[in-house]
């Protein structure tokens, strides 16, 4: 056995490295409104344009509401395919865990004013713990709520939103067939993404506020007292007045908010600040130590949105 008989293993690539990046200064804004297995509908100028995400993107998601970068065939025309090459800065997110122990965070929407939470007065019936926990997220993300409630004919709403009246959200009632003047005139101008279960009557909201949408409506399971799923995916759609969007999202049966940092709820709640600074080190601020629980400047109001802020800081571990 010689030289020649030992198998000389190949370079891996011949190909010489570069550091140069393709240039996508030109590529064409667009707005992301629909995000379906993969492929992603987008608003560029007036045209709906069909694309995918590319592969210099990576695992980053594409979510409705990003303003991207595309490429290619933005044509609109039946059949065409562009790519979206990059995702502009991100005002603010709202992102969800499955479960208040999971790490894994998923992105439902993007860049939005406003935050619908979507209750039924019944059937099915409205739950705390769902809208404390997107309060949380709202909180976080510097997002405006507002608290809507649907089927008003079948039930008193009244006791349910006491806990919500001095957080200065904005609280509208409806029923099928009453008039929006009300809620049109909050959405107005603004990027609101609707958030609510299975059943409340997002869809049926949607149709009547944008009619081109024949979004699929549901029921309710008699047995389960939950929603059917109808909407499979977030979808953007302009108002009638074509000033503002509105964001329907799938219903939610869990909404964990693990991800969360309390820091950024209480500062929202700036009136208890002062008091805040006296408490004792890591204080959960619902212990028997906390310093608001007896801070002398507080009244009846201050008490109020207390109570509220505890629940809310709460919300995560509350089902």
């Amino acid at each position: 056995m010689d030289e020649d008989d030992v198998r000389t293993r190949p370079k891996r690539s011949t190909r010489p490295r570069t550091k140069d990046r393709p240039d996508y200064s030109k590529a064409e804004q667009g707005l992301v409104i629909a995000v379906d297995r993969g492929r992603i509908t987008c608003l560029v100028g007036e045209e709906i344009v069909t694309a995918m995400k590319s592969r210099e993107l990576g695992k980053n998601a594409v979510v409705v509401g990003d303003h991207v970068g595309i490429v290619g065939d933005t044509s609109g025309d039946e059949g065409s395919l562009a790519r979206i090459v990059t995702v502009n800065e991100r005002r603010n997110t709202l992102t969800r865990t499955v479960d208040d122990v999971a790490t894994v965070e998923k992105m439902i929407v993007a860049n939005v004013d406003q935050m619908a939470i979507v209750l039924a007065a019944a059937n099915p019936e409205p739950r705390h713990g769902f809208v404390d926990r997107a309060l949380v997220v709202a909180f976080d993300q510097g997002i405006k709520p507002v608290i809507i409630i649907t089927k008003r004919d079948l039930a008193d709403a009244a006791e349910f939103l006491k806990p919500y009246q001095d957080l200065d959200i904005p609280i509208l009632q409806t029923q099928r067939g009453a008039d929006l003047a009300p809620i049109r005139e909050i959405l107005e101008g603004k990027v609101t993404v609707l958030l609510g279960h299975s059943g409340v009557g997002k869809s049926t909201l949607v149709n009547a506020l944008v009619e081109s949408s024949n979004r699929l409506t549901g029921s309710v399971n008699e047995v389960t007292g939950r929603g059917r799923h109808t909407s499979s995916s977030a979808v953007a759609l302009m108002l009638d007045s074509g000033s503002g969007w509105i964001i329907d999202t799938p219903g939610v049966r869990s909404f964990g908010v693990a991800h969360i940092k309390s820091d950024r709820v209480l500062s929202s709640f700036g009136e208890f600040s002062e008091a805040i600074e006296h408490c004792p080190k890591n204080c959960s601020h619902n212990e028997d130590e906390c310093a608001l629980n007896n801070w002398p400047t507080f009244g009846e109001k201050e008490l109020s949105r207390l109570d509220s802020l505890r629940r809310i800081l709460a919300g995560s571990k509350q089902s």
